[in-house]
């Protein structure tokens, strides 16, 4: 079997293809730009202890603007699944240069989703985000065919590669699965996301900034999920193969929310990493979704259909202790 991961020099994809190493005897393929978000020392970090099982993994550069041609192609050989990972993700850098991430997140799908038409593939699956939902209300946890609601241009731009990964499995009968997932986290993360930085300020005694609403009496809420959990669910998809029935309406496409065990709030998460690192959280509520475009308070997936078909995600306690542990190890990368 050969996996070709877009993306796979970013944070979850370099964890896809570490786990996938470690679980399977797959041959892996990156595809990866190598910009500001992705990263080949991650790759390099997490298979370093790999043994042989890194030489399975095979690196090659190219950016998705662009089609795939020949030259690309013959680099990257035949494949039988896809993982498309790649993406632009930064929702302020959205708000600035919407056209970018148009070009990103939907040129680049129709690109990659072109290549897997010349592929045999057992199974293509488009990554997504919760934030096509837009804001969750109060006890609603969106499930996965709910109406999207996106706020800002890179929810936008997601939701536009999910239609174009629909009517490509319904016009050429592409084999392709559709996730959404949200807030991952783990080592090797980006200290700009929520977690490495307050294990960064909280090493640093120095206040953490906490998103709330405008009276700053309600914190804004996730479900937190490790990247090593994001990849579990990938390989349960790959390997179980589930079949849903479609909608009403005749959609086919199956789609999946990878959905953290509970929701937590930001203040709540601050103070489990102050506590397990003996400090106290100083912290400031600040309300971003009023003074910040594209940024809401909670966001919230039903995860109950992956739990039907037989797949949940470990304890956010335990993935996060585990997460702080390794980042107070390893500060070069905060």
């Amino acid at each position: 079997m050969r996996v070709l991961v877009t993306g796979g020099a970013g944070f979850i994809g370099h964890h896809v293809i570490a786990y996938l190493l470690g679980k399977t005897d797959w041959e892996i393929v990156s595809l990866d730009r190598l910009d500001y978000s992705g990263n080949l020392n991650r790759l390099s970090d997490a298979l370093k202890d790999m043994g042989e099982a890194k030489r399975r993994v095979r690196v090659v550069h190219h950016d998705l603007k662009a089609a795939i041609n020949p030259h690309v192609a013959s680099h990257i050989g035949k494949v039988d699944i896809i993982l498309h990972l790649a993406a632009g993700s930064h929702v302020d850098r959205s708000i600035e240069y919407p056209l970018e991430f148009a070009m990103d997140n939907v040129i680049g799908t129709v690109n990659i989703l072109d290549f897997a038409r010349t592929q045999n593939l057992e199974r293509f699956v488009y990554f997504s985000t919760d934030e096509v939902f837009g804001p969750a209300p109060q006890g609603v946890a969106y499930l996965e065919r709910d109406r999207y609601n996106c706020t800002n241009p890179y929810s936008a731009s997601k939701a536009a590669g999910e239609e174009f990964a629909v009517a490509y499995q319904n016009t050429y009968g592409l084999p392709i699965y559709i996730t959404h997932t949200m807030n991952v986290f783990g080592p090797r993360q980006s200290p700009e996301k929520y977690i490495p930085m307050v294990i960064k300020r909280v090493l640093a005694k120095q206040k953490v900034m906490v998103h709330s609403d405008r009276d700053k009496t309600k914190v804004g809420s996730r479900h937190y999920i490790h990247a090593c959990d994001v990849a579990d669910a990938l390989l349960f998809l790959l390997v179980m193969q589930p079949k849903t029935d479609p909608d009403f309406g005749g959609a086919k496409c199956p789609k999946f929310n990878i959905v953290g065990a509970s929701e937590i709030d930001n203040l709540h998460i601050g103070q489990m990493i102050a506590n397990q690192l003996g400090q106290d959280l100083i912290y400031e509520l600040v309300d971003f979704h009023s003074s910040r475009p594209g940024h809401d308070l909670r966001y919230a997936l039903d995860g109950s259909l992956m739990a039907r078909l037989g797949w949940e995600p470990r304890p956010v306690s335990e993935r996060l202790a585990s997460t702080v542990q390794w980042f107070t190890g390893h500060q070069e990368w905060l």
